[in-house]
């Protein structure tokens, strides 16, 4: 079988100094290997396929079978790893929260820590004195433990 810690690193000193980052490494028992990448300039197929041939050269087919698919993460793909919400942030999302409410709102900011992130939605608020209430954007900060997807919207 395939060793991930060897594959992950033969990957990371393969992206080292391009804008690239791992999204998902997955190796089944049949070895089946699914590299996914992203970056904030995007991820095009000539990348994917110098990432391919990197791999192969450290782990030979001969020694051992196995197949290879590297791609990018897409863009509406949900969010794995934090520097895909932190190159998202300005960007509208779709968020489901663990308590099932979905927010449709915008990307603000991401903590440091990755703990929090803060989301700007547009919401109905009746101001005191006022008979109607208006639409207002309003930020919110959700905890990331308490987000269970969270993907780009594309908005035509």
């Amino acid at each position: 079988m395939i060793d991930k810690q060897l594959l992950t690193k033969t990957i990371e000193d393969a992206i080292d100094g391009t804008p690239l980052f791992i999204v998902d490494v997955d190796i089944t028992k049949d070895n089946d290997i699914t590299v996914t990448v992203d970056s904030p300039t995007g991820v095009d197929i000539d990348t994917c396929m110098s990432l391919t041939r990197h791999i192969e050269e450290v782990f030979d087919r001969d020694a051992e079978d196995y197949s290879l698919e590297v791609g990018s993460a897409g863009i509406t793909a949900p969010f794995r790893v934090p520097q895909q919400y932190r190159m998202n942030i300005g960007n509208p999302v779709e968020v489901l929260t663990a308590d099932g409410r979905k927010l449709h709102a915008t990307l603000k900011a991401v903590a440091d820590d990755f703990s929090t992130i803060t989301v700007t939605t547009d919401t109905k608020v009746k101001h005191p004195g006022q008979k109607r209430p208006v639409i207002e954007a309003v930020d919110e900060t959700l905890p990331v433990e308490n987000i269970k997807r969270i993907e780009r919207q594309i908005k035509i």
